[in-house]
């Protein structure tokens, strides 16, 4: 796979507090430039911008997906399957609440993945994944 360039995205949040010691001391992500309105995070080299809003839009729709609720949106990176590892040993160690429980679909078939899913403090969906092979990641 070649070299990409790091996304942006920025999302709402309600609670920079919360959000900063989500993404900060939980997740592990650098705090860039912030102000009292929005944070930016070195979210595993992707610039996310948290930016505050008095309400948040409507909850996420769910898909079902090996039966389980899929949330959308969500959006998450992917990972070296060590790295994801590593993550859902943290996770789970900080009691985190999954909306799917850390998991690996495909097991031994093309497109082996590992996948878990939770809500930040502000109910944003984010997807964690990791592949045997990264050169399955669009692989059918």
């Amino acid at each position: 796979m070649s070299s990409i360039q790091p996304f942006h995205l920025a999302i709402p949040v309600t609670d920079l507090q919360n959000t900063m010691t989500f993404y900060g001391e939980l997740l592990g992500c650098e705090r860039g430039r912030f102000s009292n309105q929005w944070v930016d995070w070195n979210f595993f080299g992707h610039q996310l911008v948290t930016h505050l809003v008095e309400v948040m839009p409507s909850q996420p729709q769910h898909n079902e997906v090996d039966n389980k609720s899929v949330p959308v949106p969500h959006f998450g990176v992917v990972l070296c399957w060590e790295q994801w590892q590593t993550l859902a040993d943290k996770l789970q160690a900080a009691r985190t609440q999954f909306v799917i429980e850390p998991y690996v679909r495909f097991a031994g078939e093309v497109g082996e993945q590992a996948t878990m899913f939770l809500l930040d403090p502000c109910g944003n969906a984010l997807e964690f994944k990791a592949f045997k092979d990264l050169k399955q990641l669009f692989a059918y």
